[in-house]
């Protein structure tokens, strides 16, 4: 299940291990990963200081975007559900000093309330 999922886009909670292992190098110190969402290849990674979106770029997703985000810089969020012909749902974080929100994209299911769940958690 977890493997199609992602395959179609599908928020699936992600091995907490493994991501902090992949993201060693990123880390401060006394800083864990808490809870982290994939879909496809990139990530969103709750940490108990801020998070973090992981976009991996290109055919061969070597090259690597780390986008790190203070909680307190979260000005508000937003969910859009897919609608009857819709194929995507949308959540959206607005961020001090930027104009335009981040936004990423979910299959037409529930998975974008997981995510929407975890970000209250730690902006409210």
């Amino acid at each position: 299940m977890g493997l199609f999922d992602s395959l179609v886009g599908n928020a699936t909670e992600a091995d907490i291990q493994k991501v902090e292992q992949t993201l060693e190098q990123i880390l401060i110190e006394g800083e864990r990963i808490e809870k982290a969402f994939q879909i496809l290849r990139d990530l969103i990674v709750f940490s108990n200081r801020r998070l973090i979106f992981i976009d991996k770029q290109g055919v061969t997703g070597k090259r690597i975007e780390y986008h790190s985000v203070p909680y307190r810089s979260v000005t508000h969020f937003s969910v859009q559900t897919a609608g009857t012909f819709d194929l995507e749902a949308e959540l959206l974080i607005w961020i001090t000093g930027r104009e335009n929100p981040i936004a990423k994209q979910f299959r037409k299911d529930n998975s974008i309330f997981d995510v929407q769940k975890a970000l209250a958690s730690y902006i409210l």
